[in-house]
């Protein structure tokens, strides 16, 4: 399906989560797309965190092209936070090696030893654009 190569070959995806005041918090964050999943790796400190502990609906885009072609997939999904410190330290790892060629530089090591969960996005409304 064109729309799982594309997931799976972009950077950014965009997520929506919403706030303690019940308005949109939005950040462009690094993913993995999998099995028709979307896993984020974070820090239960972050807002987005907290955000999704409070209330699992979440939005999301990942969209590309300025010019001809243009496409993108969007939609709204449940989001989980995975806490397991071995499912989390394995799915962060396959995440940084999507940005990273190996994780034997600084950077990585810091973002992995920062990762202390997981937010899994299981999609429920898909909206696929293309121009």
């Amino acid at each position: 399906m064109k729309q799982d190569k594309f997931l799976k070959s972009q950077k950014i995806l965009r997520l929506a989560t919403i706030d303690k005041r019940g308005g949109p918090h939005i950040v462009p964050v690094w993913y993995l797309y999998k099995g028709g999943l979307f896993y984020v790796g974070t820090n239960t400190a972050t807002e987005k965190a907290k955000n999704v502990k409070k209330n699992p609906k979440v939005s999301y885009c990942v969209d590309a092209g300025i010019r001809s072609p243009i496409y993108g997939v969007m939609g709204k999904g449940i989001a989980r936070l995975i806490l397991n410190k071995k499912i989390v330290s394995g799915i962060t790892k396959k995440i940084l090696l999507r940005y990273f060629r190996s994780l034997n530089n600084s950077t990585a090591q810091e973002l992995l030893a920062q990762t202390d969960c997981i937010i899994k996005i299981i999609p429920k409304k898909i909206t696929v654009w293309k121009f």
